[in-house]
């Protein structure tokens, strides 16, 4: 069979077995769960009838100073019935029945350690008349993981993390997190107290978890949700909210493959969490493969997720190669092989990346670093760096601590696949110095696999992967544990 996959701005041909071939498609090869039929009034009964929590209008006074975080554009699309821009104005509105001014309610942007969002960007996520409300206020802002005016040090929680978080969020009356229970290889979802304990916090509570000692724990692949990383993220969130005095006010949705809500939940964040990955999980677990599959074929476009280069610049290349590989570990067999078409073209778009990515690749080349865990040692240097910082604070970069992590999950790719190619690399350096293997075809490439998983193979073909929101494939009778 014939099938397209995507390389850089186009698309890449493979001619795959017709007998030993399987293809899955998110959202298609086996059908979302149904969606909200009116989301703006299931939304509304969520908001106004929350778990185990008052009603915002019950939580607040005139006075009061409200904090409302949203997720960046990563996530949650900008469609007109997206999650934030349907929920954020019956927000509003309950904050104008308590008589709170719109002067007493800010945004952040829980960006993290990614790029802050730009001013269009944020405009798109909120929508323009709640952007153009707040924006003229000064009220709308990027999380800055390094502001230390606008940080407060929580000291460490009970499973020893140092939780550093936003001091706007810390000193509000009442903090409104706008998330989506969506599959990530992260944890197992989006949304919860991941989203406070990778928003809107300093990189050092942030490498509490994604590093190699969490990442490469035999808990984290395949993905779940009783992961340490998991209990990690519920740890700090959960210490922010003894520290804070207050709880966080969670306002989830379950989303399908295309952003659209499956459920809304609000209220108690554990709670939340528990209602709306009841709904995910249907959408994000799928107990689908008859047998396990040797080798796994999918293809890169040059911008997904992260950005523009995602496909292209080497630690992310095989960050997302990774990221499959936790997600679907269940269904392939030990060893087995990855086929990716990528550019892999040199291009790592360094403005928005940063410095510290081009940096960290040439660093693995050097100095006795025989493996990608290696690197690790250098996350202080490079997280001193003044100018990576202020790439981070002052031109939209990624934070230069955001490569480590990224190089922490790569490696999770080498660790259970016997071998990685990349097909059709322009530069085909870049995919050697990340332990990958060019070669100019996807026939090449399914020639050499059958040195490590024989000529009977069976293929996961995954077209679409990184132009849907993923899933976590099961066996088919298996259970989620």
């Amino acid at each position: 069979m014939k099938i397209d996959f995507e390389y850089g701005p186009g698309m890449l041909t493979a001619d795959l077995p017709d007998d030993r071939t399987e293809v899955f498609v998110p959202g298609e090869t086996v059908p979302d769960p149904p969606l909200l039929p009116d989301p703006l009034a299931a939304t509304r009964e969520a908001i106004l009838n929350p778990i185990d929590a008052q009603p915002i209008s019950k939580q607040v006074k005139p006075d009061s100073k409200v904090v409302i975080v949203f997720p960046d554009r990563v996530k949650g699309g900008s469609h007109p019935t997206a999650h934030r821009r349907v929920s954020i104005p019956i927000v509003l509105e309950e904050l104008g029945k308590a008589g709170v001014p719109d002067r007493n309610i800010r945004f952040v942007c829980s960006n993290g350690l990614h790029r802050k969002n730009k001013p269009h960007e944020i405009r798109d996520i909120l929508g323009p008349d709640v952007y153009h409300r707040f924006s003229i206020l000064n009220n709308v802002t990027n999380h800055d993981s390094e502001d230390w005016d606008n940080l407060v040090d929580l000291g460490c929680d009970d499973d020893n993390n140092h939780v550093i978080m936003n001091r706007e969020v810390y000193d509000s009356d009442l903090v409104v997190m706008i998330g989506h229970a969506l599959g990530n290889p992260y944890g197992g979802y989006s949304g919860g107290y991941k989203h406070a304990a990778t928003g809107i916090v300093h990189w050092k509570t942030i490498a509490t978890n994604h590093i190699p000692r969490v990442m490469h724990a035999e808990d984290f692949t395949p993905v779940n949700s009783k992961s340490t990383m998991r209990r990690k993220f519920d740890s700090i969130g959960k210490h922010m909210e003894a520290k804070m005095g207050k709880k966080f006010f969670s306002i989830d949705a379950a989303l399908d493959t295309y952003g659209r809500q499956m459920a809304v939940a609000a209220g108690e964040t554990t709670k939340v969490q528990e209602a709306t990955w009841a709904v995910a999980g249907k959408r994000t677990y799928i107990p689908w493969a008859k047998e396990k599959f040797d080798i796994m074929v999918f293809g890169m476009p040059q911008f997904f997720h992260y950005g523009d280069g995602h496909g292209t610049n080497p630690i992310l290349m095989l960050q997302a190669i990774s990221a499959n590989v936790i997600r679907h570990k269940r269904v392939m067999n030990d060893n087995c092989v990855i086929i990716c078409s990528s550019l892999c073209d040199g291009y790592f778009h360094d403005q928005e990346f940063g410095g510290s990515y081009r940096a960290l690749y040439e660093r693995f080349q050097e100095d006795n670093n025989n493996s990608l865990p290696d690197v690790e040692r250098y996350d202080e240097y490079h997280c001193s760096n003044p100018e990576y910082i202020r790439e981070y604070r002052f031109n939209y970069a990624f934070h230069p601590y955001h490569c480590f992590s990224m190089v922490s999950c790569g490696h999770i790719a080498h660790k259970y696949a016997s071998r990685i190619f990349i097909v059709g690399a322009r530069e085909p350096g870049y995919a050697r110095g990340m332990e990958m293997k060019p070669v100019a075809t996807f026939a090449d490439a399914l020639a050499q696999a059958q040195r490590y998983v024989g000529p009977e193979a069976r293929i996961l073909a995954l077209p679409k992967t990184f132009k849907t929101a993923g899933v976590h494939l099961m066996m088919e009778n298996e259970k989620v544990r």
